[in-house]
């Protein structure tokens, strides 16, 4: 199976992140939460595929 999308959705939400850092963007409390469930879930997804 083609790991390449899920690489390409972590590289996504790390530039977005990286952006919002470096403008100093405040994120609440939920979209942190969010953030995080979401790689959270997309990293899972790369190891089941890798394993």
């Amino acid at each position: 199976m083609n790991n390449c999308p899920i690489m390409k959705n972590i590289e996504l939400i790390r530039n977005q992140l990286n952006f919002l850092i470096s403008n100093e963007t405040s994120l609440t409390k939920d979209q942190i939460v969010e953030v995080s469930q979401k790689l959270d879930e997309l990293i899972n997804q790369y190891y089941n595929i890798k394993n």
